[in-house]
């Protein structure tokens, strides 16, 4: 047998490069097909591949072979048939919830990029639209005033989901949660905590109501979701304070509330308390100006309040915690929303208190 041995000058470069090339495949680690992935999450907001597909711009066909390479490379099913459309399993659930995280982690890289850019232009905010038009929108003005050199670019949401869907685009989000999740770090910053209490127009009430068993007979607007989400998830319960029920017990009134409307959010119950459909239940900040302005009054009068059971709070990229100028807007937010709460409570306290007849 002959033995041909290989030449000196090659035969350390090549075994070199063997053991680098094993070493490098034998750190990368194996990642899920991403196509694959963006297809899932498709799917689970549509509980559609017919959807999906068409969202995607590719055939159902299409569609359904990149979730079977996801299974496969999974290792079980993720979704199940059902009436209602396709629902995740248990575990196309935990993936789901997984995704999110990578998506979050891959807004922080489009984040860091954008920290890096010199002289940009403008901060991309994201809140809630009834905070935006009831409140914010109106005090926009001092900011510009006080900082012609910061631009401010907002971007409105009706929900929390669509804020996640577009928290990577954004600078800064205002935030509706519940307290524990608003502990102030080096990337959030609580703001407020609102009360909250009935609100209806002139034309409605002229005047708060000497007997509140009155309530009971006024047009009442109901808020809250009541239809499950594209996920088949039933919509997130509300805290009691929103709930015409809980009022109805703390004012000892007889009998059931009687909802003349019903709305999904607030910044609609509020538009139509102004247009004096009814009675809304309202949080303070949001109403604080039309309250002042005479174009809202509280038929309870000022001594019935709730707190509510969630706060605002700012949140932003890690990567632009040094910012100066988010920083500067951030501080101008919890600025203005403590004045505002102090107009509130100088308000309440200057009302006069008349006993709650029954």
């Amino acid at each position: 047998m002959a033995l041909h041995r290989m030449p000196a000058s090659k035969a350390p470069t090549r075994s070199l490069h063997c053991i680098m090339n094993f070493i490098h495949t034998a750190e990368m680690p194996r990642l899920p097909p991403f196509d694959s992935l963006i297809a899932f999450e498709a799917v689970l907001r549509h509980g559609s591949m017919t959807a999906a597909a068409a969202e995607l711009g590719v055939t159902q066909s299409a569609v359904s072979h990149r979730l079977r390479r996801l299974e496969a490379f999974i290792g079980t099913p993720l979704l199940r048939r059902l009436r209602a459309g396709l629902q995740p399993t248990p575990a196309g659930n935990a993936l789901a919830e997984g995704f999110d995280e990578i998506l979050a982690g891959m807004a922080q890289l489009r984040a860091r990029s954008r920290a890096a850019l010199a002289g940009r232009a403008r901060l991309r905010v994201g809140l809630g639209s009834a905070l935006a038009q009831h409140w914010l929108v109106r005090r926009l003005p001092d900011f510009t005033r006080r900082h012609p050199g910061i631009g401010i670019e907002l971007m409105v949401f009706t929900t929390r989901a669509q804020a996640e869907a577009h928290s990577g685009e954004l600078d800064l989000r205002i935030l509706w949660v519940r307290p524990e999740e608003a502990r102030s770090t080096s990337t959030q910053r609580l703001l407020f905590r609102e009360e909250v209490f009935p609100v209806c127009a002139p034309a409605l009430l002229e005047k708060p109501l000497r007997n509140p068993a009155r309530l009971a007979s006024l047009p009442l607007i109901h808020k809250g979701a009541q239809e499950p989400d594209r996920r088949g998830r039933s919509p997130e319960k509300q805290g009691r304070e929103w709930e015409w029920s809980t009022w109805f017990r703390r004012l000892d009134l007889p009998g059931k509330p009687k909802t003349s409307l019903h709305v999904d959010e607030i910044g609609t119950a509020i538009a139509a308390a102004l247009e004096g459909s009814g009675v809304a239940l309202a949080r303070s900040l949001l109403v604080h100006d039309a309250l002042r302005e005479g174009r809202l009054l509280r038929p309870l009068g000022t001594r019935w309040a709730m707190p509510s059971g969630k706060v605002h709070m700012a949140q932003w990229p890690a990567a632009l915690s040094g910012d100066p100028r988010l920083q500067t807007f951030v501080d101008w937010l919890a600025r203005q929303s403590e004045a505002t709460v102090a107009k509130v409570t100088e308000s309440d306290r200057r009302s006069p208190r008349r006993p709650m007849a029954k």
